[in-house]
Order: structure tokens, then sequence, then C-alpha cells
């Protein structure tokens, strides 16, 4: 009795605490006393780490969009003008394109147009060959809006006609053109017209007719070879798979295939040139090339139909047959035999074999190796097949059937079967029929009957033109300059990508931070002593937006006959300590 009541006055000695529980508030600044956050921050961080992964992707992503499938800010229509300085005529070429799709000018997005003379026929008026560029560069401003001028490309691209001059006379026709170039309102620059190598002409001449019969880019063993014959040379191009010197060997990539080329110019074995050459040879008595066909005082063309009576004095001729024509003028006599015209141009085509360093030289001093694959003939082939009226299938052997019968017809007769025809033109088709067989069959190894080779000027609605093939080039190279410069051209000052990106960049960032607050867990953590663990709920929407915590704290108190637990309770992170006694 006396221990209880000990103990009695032990435990009553605050009376009202037992009689009556009363809740005490304590202060106290930590909110985190007897708490544990770890899950929940674990939680947040977890929930907040996924958010900022998704943000990132996100962003690269449409960064990766923007670089890979954008093109820089760009006017829709581009133009760009190319002159093609010929050996007989000066044709420009006005091209209208979408820099996204360069190759696909059609019909539409190109214009021509042609005068003649050809300047290098200004070798004794440098001053007249820029003369001769003032009706084509109008004609460019008419077809292109005055607004386009500064950017639009003009260039001049002299062949085989300026490459016979020499060096000097070239640059003074150059130099007279720049002149009328640099005023034109066009983008200009100086090296901009220049001559170009009669290896770069025929790898534009290769590249325009893959594009148009879709190869390039593909594999080059379906590649289609080149044969041109121009006024004043022939180009040769074509993918090889022989060992080349570096002096016939061109190497051009699209996309990621690598073309191996064989490209050469013939340069004098043009058609024109060809043709003059058997002229002179006639007139000076040239015993290498027409031997057979001169006799004292008289010359014998079996080129030319009988019944056409030559002036030799209007014939073009080098200085050195002129001073040879001033002794006296030999009498030409026409007599057209095709089988001979083609024996005569076969002479022309071996001249200079003697100075072959090469293994074997086809036509003249120049190695070119066995032809492989398909081919085009263009420009003069296809001029005298359509001529002729012939098809593309088994191209020689129906040439040299019309041949025949064109160099053993009647002059007169002939001039009132082609009345429309230009008489020069006229005069030359019985020796084009025979050069073409002579080049391609007996200096080429080309079969009379072989189908690998057609005549061409056009696939499709594109012209085979090599000024085409130097337009594709010259785009190709300025796409693939952009392409390397996309980041500078993203984060230009100027660039509507960038500011796009910053713009999706922000609003994603707002939404992520949006959903993580909407997200974000509302809990309360009880803590048992009695038990030794916590004990963790979710707070209902519509309490305070702070996290309320409670802690239990259960004692046993040893001088009272049954046990009370207090309850510790912050609110809210507020500074504020409930203890409530519980029986």
């Amino acid at each position: 009795m006396r221990r209880l009541n000990a103990r009695n006055r032990v435990d009553s000695s605050n009376p009202n605490e037992m009689d009556h529980p009363t809740t005490k508030k304590l202060q106290i600044r930590s909110t985190n006393l007897f708490s544990r956050t770890t899950n929940t921050n674990s939680r947040c961080i977890s929930f907040n780490n996924t958010f900022i992964g998704f943000l990132i992707f996100s962003f690269i992503l449409i960064f990766t969009y923007y670089t890979l499938f954008s093109s820089p800010p760009e006017k829709s229509l581009r133009y760009r003008i190319i002159i093609d300085g010929g050996s007989t005529g000066t044709r420009v070429h006005v091209f209208k394109y979408k820099m996204k799709n360069a190759l696909d000018f059609g019909k539409k997005g190109l214009v021509s147009m042609r005068v003649n003379p050809g300047l290098s026929s200004f070798g004794n008026d440098p001053d007249g060959a820029g003369r001769s560029l003032l009706e084509v560069v109008d004609f460019a401003k008419r077809r292109i809006p005055k607004e386009n001028w500064r950017e639009t490309e003009i260039r001049l691209m002299a062949t085989a006609g300026m490459r016979m001059l020499d060096v000097e006379v070239q640059e003074k026709i150059l130099e007279s053109c720049r002149k009328v170039l640099r005023v034109s309102g066009f983008m200009f620059r100086d090296d901009w017209a220049s001559v170009i190598t009669g290896s770069d002409e025929g790898v534009y001449a290769w590249v325009v007719a893959n594009h148009a019969l879709g190869t390039l880019g593909g594999d080059p063993s379906e590649t289609t070879g080149i044969i041109e014959l121009g006024g004043a040379s022939a180009q040769v191009t074509f993918v090889s798979r022989e060992a080349m010197l570096p002096l016939f060997s061109r190497t051009i990539k699209f996309g990621n295939v690598t073309y191996n080329l064989y490209s050469h110019s013939l340069l004098h074995f043009g058609l024109n040139v060809a043709h003059d050459s058997w002229r002179e040879a006639l007139i000076s008595g040239n015993s290498n090339l027409a031997s057979q066909y001169i006799q004292k005082g008289l010359r014998i063309d079996p080129c030319t139909p009988a019944g056409y009576s030559y002036n030799v004095d209007s014939w073009k001729s080098s200085p050195s047959s002129l001073s040879e024509k001033s002794h006296y003028h030999p009498t030409v006599q026409t007599r057209g035999n095709f089988s001979e015209c083609r024996s005569a141009a076969l002479v022309l085509l071996q001249k200079g074999k003697e100075a072959c360093s090469y293994q074997h030289c086809d036509i003249g001093s120049t190695f070119i190796p066995k032809l492989q694959g398909k081919f085009l003939a263009t420009e003069n082939f296809f001029h005298t097949s359509k001529f002729f009226g012939l098809g593309p299938q088994a191209y020689l052997s129906k040439l040299m059937t019309a041949g025949q019968e064109y160099c053993g017809g009647d002059w007169l007769k002939l001039k009132k079967k082609y009345v429309s025809h230009d008489e020069e033109d006229l005069l030359r088709h019985c020796f084009s029929s025979a050069y073409i067989v002579a080049l391609l069959h007996d200096s080429l190894g080309i079969d009379m009957d072989d189908e690998r080779i057609k005549v061409a000027n056009q696939v499709g609605s594109i012209p085979l033109d090599w000024a085409l093939g130097a337009f594709i080039m010259q785009t190709t190279a300025d796409a693939d300059i952009q392409n390397h410069n996309w980041f500078a051209s993203i984060f230009s000052n100027e660039s509507p990508t960038l500011l796009s990106l910053v713009g999706i960049f922000v609003i994603l960032l707002f939404a992520a931070w949006s959903i993580s607050r909407w997200r974000k867990p509302q809990l309360k953590t009880i803590y048992d002593l009695e038990k030794g663990r916590y004990i963790t709920t979710r707070v209902a929407s519509q309490e305070p937006s702070v996290m309320p915590l409670a802690i239990l704290v259960t004692h046993n108190n040893s001088r009272a006959r049954g046990g009370a637990s207090q309850l510790w309770e912050f609110t809210g992170g507020i500074a504020s300590l409930n203890r409530k006694y519980l029986v």
C-alpha cells in the first residue's frame, strides 16, 4: 500500500496531467525531427530525373530533325547562267531551279540561246568577242527577275576552239569578255571566265548523260560512256577498269559512289577541223595525207559528190597553204566515193601516231583503253544521223549504207533533194559519214552492228549538253558546302531554325515543370516508437500543399497502472508541437 501510495504521489505531482489530459504546444525549429524522408526524396529525384531525361531526349530529337531534314533559309527559286564558248558559236544556258532539288530543272527550268560566230573567231579582233556577249547577257536578263540578278552566278566556259589559239590570244579574248560580264549586273568573278580543259568537257558530258539515264550515283559498271564529236575536238569518257596514267584518269564522287573515269579530249579531231584539214591537204599537196589524190596541177576529192565546182579561193586555209596558193591555183575535181573518203579520213585519224609513247594509240598519239560498257554518241554523231534519217540501232552499218549512196550521188540532184539545207552543210555530209565510220569502227574498234552504242542529243527532256553537266557538278559542290556548314547555318543570328529550337525547348521545359508540380506526392509520415518503424500515408488532395508530418511517441510509465502514448505532431513544416496523451 505504501509503495502504491508512493507511486501515486510521484504520479500525482501533476494531477492535471493524469486526470485531465491536455495538449502542450512547443516551438521547434526543425521540421525534420524524428522524420525520415529518404524514400520520399528518392522518389522525387527519380521522378525529376525521368522528366529531365525526357526533356533532353525531346530536344535532341527535334535538333536532329532540323539538322538532317531541314535546309538553311533560302529563296524558293535560284538562277544560274553558263555561257558555252564553243568553236562554232556561243550558247548561253539559263537555269532556274530549287536548291533542294537542283537537278530537276526540266524543260521549264532551262532556256538557251546561240549566237554566231564562236569566240575563237575573234583572234584578230579581241574586243569583238566581248561585244558578241552583249546579246546573250541581254537574253539572260529577260529570263531572270531583276531582284535576283545580284545573286545569280554567270560563268563563261570556252572549249576546243579557244584551246587551239595561243595563250596570249586566249587571254585577250577572255579579258574582253570579262569587261562585259563585270558590268552585267550578275554575280561574276574574273576566274569564272576561262578556257576549260578537254578532260573537263568530257567529264561534264558524262555526268549529264548518266544523270539523264538515272545511273549517276549508282553502280559504276552500270554507267554509260560518252563519245562526243564536236567541231574542233572529240572527247571520250567512260568508266574503265584498266590502270591509267594520271593524264587520262579522273576521279569523281557522287553520294557515296566513286567513279574512276578515263577522260581525254582529242584536239584537232573534231568534225569541222578534220574536214578543213582534209581540204588543206588537197590544196597544199600534202603527200602524207592525200598522196593518192594529188596529181600535177590536179586534185581529186573523193569526199565531195560529183558535179560540185570548187572555188578554191573561198576555202578557209592556214597561212602555209595560202602562201602556196599564191603561186598557182590547182584544179579540184570532185569524185564522191565513200570507201576512198573513209580511207582518207583514217589517214587523218592516224596522224601523229609515230609519236605514240604508249602500248597502243588508236587515234593519233593518244592512248585510249578498250571501250567497256554502253556508249552514247553525241553532237555531230547525232546531227549526221539525223540528216540521213537513221535510228539509234545498228548505227554504223546503216550510216555506211547511207554514206555510200550520198557520196555517189550527183550534186545538183542532192541540192534539190535537200533544198532547205545550207550548202556548206551539204558539202560536209559525205565526209562526216566516212569520218564517223573511220573513227568508231576503224580506230576505236566498235563493230558495225554493235548495239552498245547509240546516238542521241537528249534523253527524255534533258539535252546532252556538257554545260548541263557543269551545272550539275557546280550545284552539287555548293550543296556539299552547305551541308558541311549546317551547324553555322542553324546558329547564325538570322536563322529561324535557332529561334524555333529555343522556343520548343522553353515549351518543353515549362510542360515538364508543370507536370512535376502536379505529380508531386503529399505524404504524412508517422514513426511508431513502440513498433520501431515508419508509417507513411498520402495526404488527401484538399489538404494544404505543405507536407504534414506526425510522429507517435509511445512510452510506458513505470509509476502508473496503465500505459500512455504521446502524439507528437508536426504539421506543414510549422514549428509547433502538439502532445496528446492516449490511453
